[in-house]
């Protein structure tokens, strides 16, 4: 029997109903179940590829290639599950598939509504990855908040699926605010979502009260009189120093047993002494490390996102906590250096620096330079896809004397095109099919031994993630490779297709066309952060 758990949001969007069910997952996962995760999100697009970094934040890559919402990522880190691109529903997949069937045919001739055809799209998307993915709980988050007209049908979706006796239990997320003029934590916003909930006829199981601070005794009553819920089923969750707390924080609350309780399951013991190590070194560590993580994706009116690289952020925690460090994130924006070169300079203070993924032209500059500091003082440096791509075209200016070398997503007519589409992805472009050009998902990288990347992943074969179009350009590996660029990592299916570069001469300077930071787990680190935070250390 297959145990749902859905997982709703009031009040505002942002509030961590990602980090809610991914700690609900982890929990049950650690009393013996198996776990799967699912997250709709109920805009328009078929997926979040096309959208914009600062508008949704980061792009996560699942291992069969879908562009998801980040929220996988959570799942993926704290359940340690591999979910696949169907684990993210949205509208667009949803009525894509019921108009298509409508112009197959498939519905003789009946009058395709909202409900049934829409509804019943979900209900069967839902139950095929409980069936595909085998697991005994199927955490579902609904994206955005309760009263909000496009996620309505996902609600009405879930009530239906009680109805058909499905075993369901309803998660609620709500934000308690403390405004400062009155220093009272207030519940009547947490109520009146709960409100509107009932008028879809859901009634929430449990609330999970998000504030500044633990809801007290107060507040816990009146949310129990007012939206019909059991003082003991209020789950505090107050801001904490780390996300990965919060299992912990629950844990402490019996989150876990009283869930069990409520599907009429026995109780288990939790097994979370390992998480419990990892946080501990992650609140801890003393010693510490500057990190610079220079990119684009940061402005957003009057604001900064660090969203846009959320995989990464978590990717640098993995490894501080193995090796006992505290890392300090320093954002910078790399068209600052555009305006002066000279604030360059300021990279000085930092351990290490790392230049993420990207695409377009806005920044370029500014991180080449970075780049290029980075080499010549001797600075640890990580390059991740685009950060790669752009380690090569310094390295091709400045090393190998390629004057303007440039990728031609940048720049089309460049003397010297060190990073270029392949010619039969120039084919397909030829017919507009852009998407087909773009490398998705898990690939098989041959690692070379006695190289940087081989120390420290120490194998001859790996599997990362991948989402980019442009490639090194072959016809100039031959040019790289002779003033001292060591292409240490190439694609297993194409020959030539290089994947990590790096310096054998310097402290640590490695580059990968894949994004290491998607596999990346807080109890299994990925190798190439590992080493990146080992050598910042030293």
């Amino acid at each position: 029997m297959v145990f749902y758990i859905f997982v709703t949001g009031g009040v505002i969007s942002g509030i961590g109903k990602g980090t809610v069910a991914a700690s609900i997952g982890r929990i049950l996962k650690s009393k013996g179940f198996s776990v799967t995760a699912i997250k709709i999100d109920p805009y328009l697009n078929f997926d979040a590829g096309t959208l914009r970094p600062t508008e949704h934040g980061e792009v996560f890559v699942t291992e069969d290639g879908g562009e998801t919402d980040e929220d996988l990522g959570h799942y993926e880190r704290f359940i340690d599950i591999t979910l696949s691109k169907d684990n993210n529903i949205t509208t667009g997949k949803v009525y894509l598939a019921v108009i298509e069937r409508e112009r197959r045919g498939e519905y003789l001739g009946k009058t395709v509504e909202v409900i049934p055809h829409i509804t019943d799209e979900i209900k069967r998307r839902i139950r095929e990855i409980a069936k595909k993915d085998e697991a005994d709980f199927v955490i579902v988050e609904i994206g955005g908040t309760v009263g909000e007209y496009q996620n309505e049908i996902y609600y009405r979706a879930a009530r239906m699926m009680k109805t058909e006796g499905e075993k369901i239990v309803f998660v609620h997320v709500v934000y308690l605010p403390i405004p400062k003029h009155l220093g009272e934590m207030k519940t009547k916003p947490a109520q009146q979502s709960v409100e509107l909930l009932g008028r879809l006829g859901i009634q929430p199981d449990f609330i999970v009260a998000r504030a500044e601070k633990e809801i007290d005794d107060v507040r816990r009553e009146k949310l129990a009189i007012f939206c019909n819920v059991r003082k003991e089923d209020i789950i505090s969750a107050p801001d904490l120093e780390f996300s990965y707390e919060s299992p912990l924080h629950f844990e402490k609350q019996d989150f876990g047993n009283k869930i069990l309780r409520r599907f009429e399951l026995e109780e288990r013991k939790s097994n979370l002494e390992d998480w419990e190590d990892f946080v501990k070194k992650l609140k801890f560590s003393t010693k510490k490390v500057k990190i610079a993580i220079v990119g684009k994706y940061f402005d957003i009116g009057d604001f900064e996102l660090s969203d846009s690289y959320v995989s990464v952020i978590e990717a640098i925690k993995h490894a501080s906590a193995k090796n006992e460090v505290k890392a300090e994130i320093s954002w910078i924006n790399s068209k600052d250096f555009e305006k002066n070169e000279k604030n360059v300079e300021m990279l000085k203070e930092f351990d290490g620096i790392i230049v993420p993924g990207g695409f377009g032209a806005s920044g370029v500059e500014g991180k080449i330079l970075a780049i290029k500091f980075a080499r010549e003082n001797n600075i640890p440096f990580l390059g991740l896809c685009y950060g790669f791509q752009l380690a090569v075209i310094e390295f091709a200016r400045n090393v190998c004397n390629l004057k303007n070398a440039h990728t031609t997503e940048v720049e089309p007519n460049t003397p010297y095109p060190v990073i270029d589409l392949l010619p039969w992805q120039k084919e397909i472009l030829k017919e507009k099919k852009y998407g087909a050009t773009m490398r998705l998902g898990g690939q098989v990288i041959k690692i070379r031994k006695g190289t940087l990347a081989y120390k420290l992943y120490q194998k001859e074969e790996v599997v990362e993630r991948f989402r980019h179009r442009y490639e090194v350009n072959p016809e100039y590996i031959e040019i790289l490779e002779k003033n001292g660029f060591v292409f240490s990592g190439v694609s297993k299916k194409e020959e030539n297709i290089i994947q990590i570069g790096e310096l054998p001469n310097h402290k640590f300077f490695i580059g990968t066309q894949f994004h290491p930071e998607f596999t990346s787990r807080p109890l299994k680190p990925n190798p190439l952060f590992d080493g990146f935070i080992k050598a910042c250390i030293s």
